[in-house]
Parts: C-alpha cells; structure tokens; sequence
C-alpha cells in the first residue's frame, strides 16, 4: 500500500462509529489468527525444506495462494505447499485453528467446538482426527529406569459406524461376556518414573508375550526395571527379551515393595484416561483409539500446552514441545 492511501485510511477511521470500530477490531484479530498459523506452517517446513513428492531439495517459488508460498520442484516438476501430503491438506479456516486447538486443549466435544467456532460438527470432527493424525507421534523414543506397565481393557466400540458386524448395545450397556473376551479391546501402557509415557493397542482379548515383543522390544532401556502385576505374558516376556523384571502380586493385597516398587502411577493413568473418554465424549470409537490416546499423553505430559505447541506438533514440528 502507497504512503498516501494509507494516510487516508488512518484518517477514514476516526470517522468510523463504534459498532463499525468493533468490526474492524474484530476483523484484525481474524487476520492475525491466520497470520500467525500461516507463519507458524512456514517456519517447520523451513526446517525440512524439500519437495513431499520426490524429496528433492532444489526448490523455486511459485506464487503465494492462501497466505501459504507455494514452490515448484526443479527435478519432478510439481507445485506445492508447506501442507502438501500432510494430515493438514486442503483443510480450510486457517484463522480458526489456533482457537480450535484450545478447544482441543479443553477437551471439548465436537459439537461444542462447532459452536464456539461458527462451522459445522463435521468439520470438527474431520479437523479433531486430522490434527491428532501427527500429535499422536509425539512419543518417547526410549523408556528409562523403573518403568511400570499394566494392561486395561475398553468393550469394542462402533461408534459412528452406519454398519455393524453385531447386533447393536445400547449406550451405557456392558459386553455380554463375563471376563476378559474378544469384546474388549487391550491398550497396554508403560510409564517411567519420569512421567514419560507409551501406550499401545495390542488388539481384541488379553494380552499376549508376542503383543508384548511388538510392543516393547524397542522402547526399554537395556538398564529399565519393569514392574508388572502377575499376569505371566509380562514374565515370559521379560524372559526372552532379558528385561529384569518386578511383579507385584495384586491378587494377594500386595501394593507397594521395597516402598518405590509398585505400579500406582500406571493405573492412576488408567483410570484418567477411561474417566476422560466416558464423562467427556460417553465413549470412543475403536478405530480412533490411538488418536484419543495421544491427546491423553500430550496434555498429561505437558502442562503448560498452548494452541502454538499444538499446532507446531500437528505439523511435525515436535522440536517445539518443551516439558514444564
């Protein structure tokens, strides 16, 4: 904008009348929303500058659309974005990402959101499942030191789903089978004493030693003690992978040896994360179990998440996630 124009405007907004002025204001803050993510989607791609189609690093630019620099590949010739082939791709209202994301961050439900934001539940819901796609993969490389595991168990769940394989159960009803079946799908956690934090879906039933190897082989310390109750797959498991283990015997009233030997900070996390997905959302469906257990570990690992961190994760910029 030329010096002139803009001196004309400045003086065109002392002429403005105060519902006009609110507007404006109002217009300047959805601007900087989706300035601020726009930035924010540049810089992680700065660090990993390539093209998501050949990985060819010989780039040119190619016109900016949607605030966004697109660029153009020297070697296969395609045009793209900082969100091509990204779980972000093609997803609208840049400038209200980062509100929804501490919608995200105060657990609120896709209708809720929807509310809050002026769009339809469906985009939400499509935005709450695209952006948990990489803040998922925020995860611990490696476990170390006492690391407690235990299995819990949540009654497989269509939820959404037009067309079931069963007969259908009313909300709030439980399996049909006593016990452990192939109604209840199993998520094993393991937590150190850190507070770090891995959980798996192993599948429908109980827990297996092979679940166990494709689980944990690659993400305990060669040192790590880990402490289970007494079901024998965690023993078995320790066995062949030569992982010194600890069983606290529940069944018998044990719960604490040694008085640092127990695994009271894994359970509690069970209970938080199933109290979580019933009272906030009456349940989740199975296919999106990962997604809502990562939610769960990123807000419990860092305390002061703030939309920023959250959208610097959903685009793979896990550089900026610090813990507090």
């Amino acid at each position: 904008m030329k010096a002139s124009e803009f001196t004309k405007l400045m003086s065109a907004i002392s002429l403005l009348n105060h519902h006009q002025r609110t507007e404006l204001i109002a217009a300047f803050e959805h601007s900087s929303d989706e300035i601020k993510t726009n930035e924010l989607i540049e810089s992680a791609f700065d660090t990993r500058k390539a093209c998501p189609h050949c990985a060819c690093t010989k780039l040119y630019r190619h016109g900016v659309v949607n605030g966004l620099q697109r660029y153009r590949c020297q070697a296969c010739k395609k045009t793209f974005n900082a969100l091509t082939k990204t779980p972000l791709t093609r997803l609208r209202h840049k400038s209200k990402w980062l509100a929804y994301l501490n919608d995200v961050i105060d657990s609120l439900t896709v209708r809720k959101a929807a509310c809050h934001l002026g769009v339809h539940r469906n985009t939400t819901f499509r935005w709450r499942h695209r952006f948990l796609t990489w803040i998922k993969e925020e995860r611990p490389p490696v476990l170390y030191g006492i690391t407690e595991v235990d299995e819990t168990y949540l009654p497989e769940s269509f939820k959404g789903s037009r067309h079931l394989s069963r007969p259908p159960r009313k909300r709030g009803n439980s399996v049909k089978k006593r016990g452990l079946s192939k109604e209840q799908v199993c998520i094993v956690v393991a937590r150190d004493r850190s507070k770090q934090t891995l959980d798996f879906v192993t599948g429908k039933g109980s827990v297996t030693k092979a679940a166990l190897h494709s689980c944990l082989d690659s993400v305990l310390d060669n040192d790590a003690l880990l402490v289970s109750d007494g079901n024998p797959s965690y023993g078995a498991f320790c066995k062949e992978a030569h992982i010194t283990h600890e069983v606290v015997n529940l069944s018998q009233g044990q719960r604490v040896i040694d008085g640092a030997i127990h695994i009271q900070n894994v359970n509690a996390y069970h209970s938080r994360f199933k109290s979580w997905v019933k009272n906030r959302f009456h349940g989740v469906a199975t296919k999106y179990l990962l997604n809502y257990l990562g939610w769960q570990r990123v807000m419990d690992e860092y305390k002061d998440l703030n939309s920023t961190m959250m959208l610097n994760s959903a685009i793979g910029n896990f550089q900026h996630l610090t813990v507090t």
